[in-house]
């Protein structure tokens, strides 16, 4: 007992020190638990005592995982995803699952592990993708939205594949007769839980909804019964959870679920990692770098290739095509578990999957360099990108209704520049609004205003915006670092007119105003300040909060009805 405690002690002080190195700089999470897990492990200080009950506990891990996969996978997105992001998805998991595998039994390895290789390097880490496009407030961009339905689909891959393998158990290969059996498996478990499901738990949860702490752990107790069938039938506890969470996704509490739920989660699965650091195999490190080398390379260089490929044959801009195709340049946590399971199985041998989680760490580190610096290297690589873009591209650009001169551009519409517009336009001034969302122009576009869909980031945009011919230019987004650039830019093109900027905090500001920016809005300080006269009014006039009530509904009512018309 006194080395499981010391065993998990080790693990959460170290996760947490670790945790914040990889915060720090701009690293996910996952890089930490994997290498305080080399760090504790036999190829480090050997503090691991009991790694069979760390292996238990990453089982706990991976199975609240899936249960929370299942419990925030909305079905209903899946009608949802563009025809783009359907075919990205299937094309690319297809390419990459071909490629490599052929790469797999090149470097020795036999048919089904180079199968479960060649699976593990078609998936990307959702869960890393999506917290730095928020990061760089692109997730409602068109690279962005593509990138993450692309995803959306891989993931469902990923489980299919689970499902699938999990079936296979002892060692034993695919066939026909084996996968009927495993469908037949699965329906039945589908067929319980369903049946379970309508005259049981529904009204059971419908009926704990009311209790917090009973709704936790009546979701946990429903996640541990499904894996425990689940086993029971042939497949992984990881499949049963799995069910259990997308059987309960349709409830209308499910969010309260995975909020209770994710802090359990989140600890186990630090377990997982850790544990699968403290496996690694280093002393085949020497017979695997050349596979390792190769694989990486792949992942880092030829999925983002797969990716450009199919986009530029499907009519998009080699920018948008360059962006979707970093987001698949790492491989996916949904990688390292499927490896675990397969060892598990007896289908892989330690160093094989020592070999994926070498390439995981790899590519998860550089791609998150990938993505942050994005735009340098488009900028960088711009020239030879030309090869992926057709003559004539189906992506929208240009919304504009003329020659552009004496214009005022408007770099984003949403929020701040829908009212910067909507005054612009009572001074009968001509607008050119650039907006990287397709989505917010479509539905809100006004009459008689010139759109350019694009970022503010390229310069192709900035010269088809003709900054250099306008009479005045107004920034409503905030990333410092883009509003460089749009300075650096009209510097470069003799550009006079006066340059309006947006920040976010008193530094930027600062820095802005330094890069010769001619006036920089500070919405916090801004909203302070109208707040303040506001306060100054009332105690003239009473009923003035009343009226400026009464206006501001009017106004967002207005507003908001013709948006969801639209």
């Amino acid at each position: 007992m006194q080395n499981l405690f010391t065993d998990v002690s080790f693990i959460v002080i170290g996760a947490s020190v670790l945790g914040l190195l990889a915060h720090f700089i701009k690293q996910p999470a996952i890089l930490a638990y994997v290498a305080v897990g080399i760090i504790l492990g036999p190829f480090g200080f050997e503090l691991i005592k009991e790694p069979e009950f760390i292996h238990t506990l990453s089982t706990f891990g991976i199975a609240l995982l899936l249960f929370m996969v299942g419990l925030e996978l909305d079905l209903r997105k899946l009608g949802e995803i563009g025809k783009v992001s359907l075919f990205l998805g299937v094309g690319q998991v297809l390419f990459t699952a071909a490629i490599g595998f052929f790469l797999a039994t090149l470097f020795g390895n036999g048919l089904i592990p180079s199968a479960y290789i060649a699976v593990a390097l078609t998936f990307s880490s959702t869960i890393i993708i999506v917290k730095l496009l928020s990061e760089k407030k692109a997730v409602d961009s068109l690279y962005g939205r593509i990138a993450i339905g692309m995803l959306l689909v891989q993931d469902v891959m990923a489980i299919i594949a689970l499902i699938i393998l999990s079936g296979f158990n002892n060692g034993q290969g695919p066939s026909l007769v084996n996968f009927i059996f495993i469908a037949g498996k699965g329906l039945a478990l589908l067929a319980v839980v369903m049946l379970a499901y309508r005259f049981l738990v529904e009204k059971l949860f419908r009926w704990l909804a009311g209790s917090g702490e009973l709704l936790l752990l009546s979701g946990i107790a429903w996640c541990f019964a499904l894996a425990i069938l689940s086993v029971w039938l042939g497949f992984s506890v990881e499949i049963g959870a799995f069910i259990a969470g997308l059987s309960l996704a349709s409830l209308p509490y499910h969010l309260e679920m995975v909020g209770r739920v994710r802090p359990l989660r989140d600890f186990f699965i630090t377990i997982f990692f850790v544990g699968l650091g403290s496996q690694l195999v280093f002393s085949a490190a020497s017979s695997l770098w050349l596979p390792i080398i190769a694989l990486s390379l792949f992942v880092l260089i030829g999925n983002p290739i797969i990716v450009m490929v199919i986009m530029g044959l499907m009519g998009y801009r080699k920018r948008t095509a360059f962006l979707v195709g970093l987001t698949v340049a790492q491989i996916s946590e949904f990688s390292l578990i499927l490896m675990s399971l397969g060892e598990k199985l007896g289908h892989l041998s330690i160093e094989q999957v020592s070999l994926v989680t070498i390439i995981g760490v790899i590519t998860i580190t550089l791609s998150s360099y990938f993505i942050t610096y994005d735009e340098k290297l488009y900028r960088f690589l711009k020239p030879i990108l030309r090869i992926f873009e057709k003559n004539k591209t189906n992506e929208p650009v240009d919304l504009s209704t003329g020659p552009l001169t004496n214009h005022t551009v408007v770099f984003g519409y949403h929020r701040l520049g829908e009212k910067i517009v909507a005054t612009l336009k009572k001074l009968n001034q001509e607008i050119l609004v650039i907006d990287f969302d397709p989505e917010v122009i479509k539905k809100t576009a006004p009459e008689k205003v010139s759109f350019i869909y694009g970022d503010m980031a390229d310069l192709d945009i900035l010269e088809k915006a003709r900054i250099d011919q306008a009479k005045m230019i107004i920034s409503t987004v905030p990333d410092v670092n883009d509003n460089l650039l749009l300075i650096k830019d009209m510097k470069k093109q003799q550009a006079t007119a006066p340059v309006y900027l947006t920040a976010n905090n008193w530094p930027d500001t600062k820095t802005l105003y330094e890069a010769g920016a001619d006036y920089v809005i500070f919405p916090h300080h801004l909203s302070g300040e109208h707040f303040s006269l506001m306060l100054q009014n009332q105690l003239v006039n009473k009923n003035r909060f009343l009226v400026d009530k009464t206006k501001h509904l009017k106004e967002l009512e207005i507003h908001y009805s013709a948006r969801q018309r639209n």
